[in-house]
């Protein structure tokens, strides 16, 4: 399990969509921290057409708790990315539903909050 959500960062970093897809069920969807929500194949033509590119995907405090054929997986993501050519960077809490599915990891639901920056 926690394979298939390595394989989740590296293969967005690399924008590779075709290998990204078989980690995601049909009825996949994500959250953005704004509150959006994009459905998987909206999620694989943005990845695709790279409007964003992620440039860092690093996890922090990385959480896996089994119930079953489910995984839920939390922890920190530290990102960075051009994002319509603009630079972007931030934290983001996540949260990540896995079901294990002939044999095989597959997202099911996606969130993330952004987290404040700290410090000075």
């Amino acid at each position: 399990m926690a394979q298939a959500d390595d394989a989740w960062n590296r293969l967005r970093l690399q924008g590779e969509a075709a290998a990204l897809a078989p980690l995601l069920a049909e009825d996949w969807l994500l959250t953005h921290s704004d509150g959006r929500v994009q459905h998987r194949a909206d999620d694989l033509q943005a990845l695709a057409t790279r409007p964003r590119r992620n440039t860092r995907m690093d996890n922090e405090d990385v959480r896996i708790r089994r119930y079953g054929d489910t995984a839920v997986v939390t922890g920190t993501s530290v990102q960075a990315a051009l994002s319509d050519g603009q630079p972007w960077q931030g934290r983001l809490r996540f949260t990540r539903v896995w079901v294990l599915r002939t044999g095989r990891w597959q997202r099911v639901a996606s969130h993330s909050s952004r987290l404040a920056p700290t410090g000075p």
